[in-house]
């Protein structure tokens, strides 16, 4: 099965959402929340993750999350992850009783695919506030992909996580996860990357961001993942955008769906004059009419 197949049918049991001049959405991907040890790439960015949750939320956004939310294949202990960033879950379960989260499972997170899990680890989590299980999201459903159905008639956009373009992302993801736990994990703290990584792998990396392009063109859709956690913005002649990821040295990066409009966002930190530190929402690049793609 080629990638465009894996691709195609990926969407054939997505979520609906509606698209209107009222949707609000922001798009984040690639978390890969940890356990807190030398390999949490996500732990320096919390806090700026937190910041970012909370705009959105008063805001009124809907937040998607597309994939490799939790870093499920270098961790086994989705609990200890959850009391790792249990704020970062405070926010997620407050989402979701506003009827405002919808996730994506992505390679690093393929488990979540499984109804029992979903059940085991994300029907409630310890709250330290009141020291007692509260609710998290009962009953949510993780999917392979959303599509955001345009009311106008226009563009549809679809959503997903984007490691389809790799056969050993998708087909055989649990090789993928057995090489790094036990092999790449170890070497790369040798300095010896990851081969298989579009996110690490730059050769890796282009290819699959080729290959996405080609898909949304050859189809006439408009697409957006993550995964390869280099953020882009797309145009009419190359309908193809992609959300970064939170786990950049220099801050995350995401994509707000506003006003009929697709706007990747940096979030950082800045200084004032004084000298102030600051949580910096910065857009990069133009925003893009969905109305001219």
């Amino acid at each position: 099965m080629g990638y465009d197949v894996r691709l195609s049918k990926s969407f054939e049991d997505a979520l609906s959402l509606p698209l209107d001049c009222q949707s609000k959405y922001i798009l984040f991907s690639d978390c890969h929340r940890g356990t807190g040890k030398a390999n949490d790439n996500f732990l320096k960015n919390e806090f700026l993750y937190l910041a970012a949750l909370k705009y959105y939320y008063w805001r009124d956004f809907t937040y998607l999350e597309l994939g490799d939310g939790d870093e499920l294949w270098e961790n086994r202990s989705m609990d200890k992850i959850k009391e790792t960033h249990r704020h970062c879950f405070d926010m997620l379960a407050e989402f979701y009783r506003k009827k405002r989260l919808f996730m994506v499972y992505g390679n690093h997170d393929m488990v979540k695919k499984d109804a029992a899990f979903h059940k085991k680890f994300f029907d409630t989590y310890y709250c330290d506030r009141h020291l007692c299980e509260n609710p998290l999201c009962p009953d949510i459903c993780f999917y392979p992909s959303i599509i955001l159905r345009d009311s106008f008639g226009k563009r549809d956009i679809y959503l997903t996580h984007g490691h389809q373009a790799g056969i050993m992302n998708s087909t055989f993801w649990k090789v993928n996860r057995f090489l790094v736990r036990y092999l790449w994990r170890t070497l790369e703290l040798l300095g010896v990357p990851d081969p298989t990584s579009a996110a690490k792998n730059n050769t890796k990396k282009e290819k699959t961001e080729k290959l996405l392009t080609q898909w949304a063109k050859n189809n006439g859709k408009v697409l957006i993942t993550g995964h390869t956690h280099r953020p882009m913005v797309g145009s009419e002649e190359s309908p193809y955008f992609n959300t970064g990821s939170c786990v950049h040295p220099a801050g995350i990066t995401g994509i707000e769906i506003e006003n009929r409009r697709i706007t990747l966002v940096k979030w950082s930190l800045g200084t004032k004059h004084d000298q102030t530190v600051y949580v910096n929402r910065e857009v990069l690049g133009d925003s893009v009419s969905i109305d001219f793609l």
